[in-house]
């Protein structure tokens, strides 16, 4: 511990590590990855492959051993920053209830597992070979319909025909919570003040409805806890530390006949929710994970290969009554300190009117549920060498069961609170809230959905002199059925061909024409076209530059093509009415009922689709020590479904979604790495950073009334408000300054910018606000070995980006009564009109507030950079002597940090920079390991 406290002084020096990637490098061992082609293809065990020469695909892989001890239960959580172009968030800290986005290039990307649609993010992390992200037209051309987003492709691992090898990892954690609120509550006292302040700023009787002196003087001098609480509510409930623990056992092998993988992994991640003993039960929240895999090749002749892939899962999550922990936290945001004691003196729950549900209550006595999610997966496939027939050729078939159900057993019990209203100790009267019942057993099906593929491929390879060809064609089908909708089915045709000559001229064609069952034509069925190509250039193997003994690669490359993206619903495209008759006018004794559309049909619905460009170029350089990767690309989405802008309420009923979006996304990706091993010393460090921007072409918008409201032209999402021009400070600038259109404005108010010049603020004057720079993703792994010892590191972090707080974690009395926090202690008052936070308001009265500052302004945005040590890890490996002598082949131990520290922006005030709002905390863990080998 004392190592990573020494660490955590060294941010400036991190920061300067991570924006100017120094020369290191680990140890250049070799790790085979498999890709679905079934070919075999070697890369470095480090940070990122070193890129195909013959490949003109936008891709980057990732060595599964590369997250592999990273202690999360969902292993997206593991990628963010560590591939380029690809963006993972995580908003809640929950085990299992995470609320993780991915976007890759700026859209959301298909996950395959070994080549097959899946919709799983939880696998055991040692199962995991490979991962990589593909990104351009002539990588995705072979998804078609289902292309638009990327892909996530995650390649498991199999078994070899080599001697039988039995690993044993163990990994024991201490998990520490983030901050997840910007300012500290504020205790009783403080609170009191500033909300007699608010309603005096809102014109209301603080005599009526505020606190009087001698309650002030009761939460200033603590002289009664019961009559005048101050209850720290995050300390009551929520412990400082939690423990996570996993175990693995895989074994790996075979021989001529048979290559096996067999995987066994177990998770435990305890939550921060404090218990009680009383209970025989865990009322925190937590999460168990079982996974089993077994990967099977088998070799049934010199022309017949076979194999089936088993996975098992078993996801258990444990919470607080039924599903409680989220709005325990909301509780936790809405409550002041000075709301109600935790018990009465009797020992009863206490509450009040207002606040009926005891915190405390909530998470201790509420009962508890359990979440079982249980999942099955079989593959199978058939591969046939048909040499026979022609050298080269080979056909495959295989299909695919995939089953998902979550079920909840749900303990619940409600309780009663109760009030103190008469302030007797000797003779206590209660009112009484709610009621205490037994605990009521039930369960439900929260989701279950199952899936089928089939697929039938056939392949060709060939290499002769200069000329290498290698191509394959197939036919799929992918079935899906959602709990009670109806079944969804994606299925077509898909080829890929790959030609070079001399290794120096590469060219590569992909296509699909495939569709979904949701749209009019085919019964159903309507079929896309999606060609895509892709050239390349080895420039170093070129007669000039061949003998050049300082560079080893530089690859010029670039595709084109397009892909779809289905979003449709079932029979939008069928007009359908209200089944119950209804009257508009008049009586429905006299006037004939009418009926109306449920909808507007659109029988023109089709796919989104994009046309995608990319250019790239790869070089290597001293021995492959220096790498460097750049790509270019430009992403055109068109037919997006949306709805016009033009909508009107006085059509009587909305339009529907169409198919005449247009949106451009464009961006930079570029990695730079050196790695180098000399004698027992090896160093690496890869840099990688993806800047992209966007661009609203067309969404229906109407005309505005000023150029400045126009959306088209402008950053996808792009916020739209006003433009703060500070607080009001004096009476000399409320004279002067445009009225506020149905508002008059207070000393303490925000004023915004008069746009159109008509001296009045109104939704004329709302405009695009905040950055419209490029995002920028940037990410840096850092890896050393000398001898034993092995050391790694990786930060990740985001730029140019703007976050907007709003919501009970930041603004003060959410609906009239809720929490207030550190911050608005710097509020505008007549001795403080520098104050960086405005006037306090109840949210009511004659002289409201809420009203004018709360609207969507720039006054809100802030600055959201920031830079993550997402994980640390040293290790040390026994030497032989030792491990002849416990007959094992290798045996490392390990200390590894995650989430260790953040450096952001001084808007989240130490707070984590992805999770401010209050919600459960994201988790820093450090943890000490093993791994043996047999």
């Amino acid at each position: 511990m004392i190592f990573f406290k020494q660490l955590l002084g060294v941010k400036a020096v991190v920061l300067f590590l991570c924006c100017i990637p120094i020369y290191t490098k680990a140890q250049l061992d070799k790790s085979t990855i498999s890709n679905n082609n079934d070919t075999l293809k070697t890369y470095p065990l480090i940070y990122y492959s070193i890129p195909q020469d013959n490949s003109v695909s936008s891709v980057a892989i990732l060595s599964g051993n590369k997250i592999a001890h990273t202690p999360v239960a969902s292993y997206p959580l593991a990628l963010s920053g560590t591939l380029t172009g690809l963006r993972v968030n995580q908003t809640n800290g929950q085990p299992l209830n995470e609320e993780i986005s991915i976007a890759l290039r700026g859209r959301s990307p298909m996950i395959l597992i070994d080549g097959i649609p899946r919709s799983v993010t939880e696998i055991g992390m040692q199962e995991i070979e490979s991962i990589t992200v593909l990104k351009d037209a002539v990588s995705l051309g072979m998804l078609g319909i289902r292309g638009a987003g990327g892909a996530i492709s995650i390649v498991t691992k199999k078994g070899s025909a080599t001697k039988s090898e039995i690993n044993f990892s163990g990994q024991w954690g201490t998990q520490y919570m983030l901050q997840n609120l910007i300012g500290e509550p504020l205790g009783a006292y403080q609170y009191a003040l500033l909300y007699n302040e608010a309603l005096t700023n809102d014109g209301l009787s603080v005599q009526n409805r505020g606190f009087n002196e001698t309650t002030l003087a009761g939460y200033r001098n603590r002289t009664d806890d019961l009559i005048y609480p101050d209850v720290n509510w995050r300390d009551e409930l929520l412990k400082d530390q939690a423990a996570i623990a996993r175990y693995n056992l895989n074994t790996r092998g075979g021989n001529n006949f048979v290559r096996y993988f067999v995987n066994l992994e177990h998770l435990r991640q305890d939550g921060f929710l404090k218990t009680d003993n009383a209970n025989n039960y865990s009322t925190n929240t937590g999460a168990k994970g079982y996974f089993i895999r077994s990967n099977v090749d088998l070799k049934l002749s010199d022309k017949l290969e076979a194999g089936i892939y088993l996975q098992g899962r078993l996801m258990q999550g444990n919470s607080p009554g039924n599903d409680a922990a989220p709005a325990i936290f909301q509780s936790i945001l809405n409550t002041p300190n000075n709301a109600y004691p935790i018990y009465n003196a009797n020992g009863t729950y206490a509450g009040n009117a207002l606040f009926q549900n005891n915190i405390l209550a909530q998470a201790m006595g509420s009962g508890y549920s359990i979440a079982n999610t249980r999942t099955v997966l079989t593959d199978f496939y058939l591969k046939g060498n048909m040499d026979h027939l022609i050298a080269g050729l080979w056909v495959k078939a295989r299909a695919s069961f995939f089953s998902n159900l979550r079920e909840n057993y749900i303990r619940n019990k409600s309780f009663a609170v109760f009030q103190w209203v008469n302030n007797d100790p000797n003779n206590a009267y209660y009112k009484q809230y709610g009621n205490t019942t037994e605990q009521n057993n039930s369960n439900n099906i929260a989701f279950q959905n199952r899936s089928n593929f089939q697929e039938l491929s056939i392949g060709y390879s060939k290499t002769t002199n200069k000329h290498e060809i290698q191509a394959v064609a197939l036919v799929n089908r992918d079935n899906l059925v959602n709990g009670s909708n109806l079944a969804y089915t994606v299925q077509g045709l898909a080829g890929h061909l790959a030609y070079n000559f001399d290794s120096r001229y590469l060219a590569e064609v992909s296509f699909a024409v495939n569709g979904a069952n949701r749209y009019p034509n085919d019964g159903g069925f309507r079929y896309g076209t999606f060609p895509a190509l892709g050239l390349g250039w080895n420039i170093h193997k070129e007669t000039f530059l061949k003998d050049t003994p300082w560079l080893n690669a530089l690859k010029l490359y670039g595709s084109f093509g397009a892909v779809g993206r289905d979003n449709a619903s079932y029979y939008t495209y069928l007009q359908s009415y209200n089944a119950a008759p209804t009257t508009y006018f008049g009586s429905s004794a006299t006037i004939p009922a009418t009926i109306g559309e449920s909808y507007l049909a659109y029988p023109d619905v089709t796919w989104e689709k994009v046309t995608m460009l990319n250019i790239g170029l790869d070089a290597r350089f001293f021995q492959n020590r220096l790498t460097i990767s750049m790509n270019h690309y430009t992403n055109k989405h068109t037919d997006l479904s949306i709805v016009r802008g033009t909508n009107s309420e006085t059509f009587g009923i909305n339009y529907p979604a169409e198919n005449i979006g247009k949106q451009q996304y464009s961006g930079f990706e570029g990695e730079l790495g050196w790695q180098e091993t000399k004698q027992k010393i090896g160093y690496y460090a890869f840099f990688n950073a993806s800047i992209q921007q966007s661009k609203l072409i067309y969404a229906g918008e109407p005309t505005p009334a000023y150029e400045w409201m126009v959306k088209t032209g402008n950053p996808v999402g792009q916020a739209y408000g006003y433009i703060a021009e500070g607080l009001f400070r004096d009476e000399g600038e409320l004279l002067s300054h445009p009225t506020i259109e149905g508002y008059q404005a207070q000393l303490g108010d925000i004023k915004y910018r008069d746009l159109n010049n008509d001296s009045v603020i109104n939704q004329y004057d709302q405009s695009p606000i905040g950055s419209t720079k490029p995002e920028i993703l940037i990410g840096t792994r850092l890896g050393l070995q000398v001898g034993a010892f092995d050391f790694n590191a990786f930060l990740q972090g985001e730029l140019n980006r703007q976050v907007y707080l709003s919501g009970n974690s930041y603004r003060e009395f959410a609906n009239g009564t809720g929490q207030a926090y550190s911050f608005h202690l710097d509020r505008w008052t007549p001795e403080n009109i520098s104050a960086s936070y405005p006037r306090l308001s109840t949210n009511s009265g004659p002289r409201n507030g809420e009203i004018n500052n709360n609207v969507t302004s720039t006054f809100w945005l802030q600055n959201g950079n920031f830079l993550r040590l997402r994980t640390i890890e040293l290790g040390y490996a026994l030497p032989q002597s030792l491990l002849r002598k416990a007959k094992l082949q290798t045996a490392r131990l390990f200390v590894h940090g995650y989430n260790l520290f953040t450096i952001g922006s001084k808007t989240f005030r130490d707070a984590d920079p992805e999770n401010f709002k209050g919600l459960y905390p994201i988790q820093k863990t450090v943890s000490l390991g093993v791994h043996i080998q047999l």
